[in-house]
């Protein structure tokens, strides 16, 4: 597997491909175009096969989304990503890594707690379909050294 390289605004209609692979409702290339091109933002990826997006504000940061496409789960991508992810954040001063994870999403919530994230809150009805979202954090400092891959 080639590792995680950085994406751009340039490469937002190939990650809306994954996004929609990966989601009921994906989103569209203008979207993440847009996101990509906001203050704070940055995304890597494994063209073609999974991406992260994640959004910079101060010490703090928010995973947007990750997406993996299904023939491609559970093939350690997703943790690659979060971790060279977490280590960019890391070294650009942030300390603290957020994000939002479906309440149903037992595979997903599995590997955020193998890196450290816990669960701090819930949004009730978050998503279209009506369900729930757990609030997750992860102190990257002290996940640095015992959790972060890459």
């Amino acid at each position: 597997m080639t590792g995680p390289v950085a994406a751009t605004a340039a490469d937002a209609s190939a990650l809306a491909a994954i996004h929609a692979g990966a989601f009921p409702q994906g989103w569209g290339a203008a979207d993440i175009a847009a996101l990509l091109l906001s203050p704070g933002c940055c995304a890597r990826w494994v063209p073609g096969q999974a991406f992260i997006l994640v959004r910079a504000v101060l010490d703090e940061a928010e995973i947007i989304t990750l997406a993996t496409v299904p023939a491609r789960r559970r093939q350690g991508l997703a943790q690659a990503l979060v971790g060279q992810a977490g280590a960019l954040c890391l070294a650009q001063g942030v300390t603290v890594l957020h994000l939002e994870v479906a309440a149903g999403n037992v595979p997903a919530q599995a590997l955020y707690a193998g890196l450290g994230f816990v669960r701090v809150g819930r949004r009730p009805g978050y998503y279209a379909d009506g369900s729930d979202a757990w609030l997750l954090r992860l102190n990257l400092c002290a996940a640095a050294d015992v959790h972060l891959p890459g």
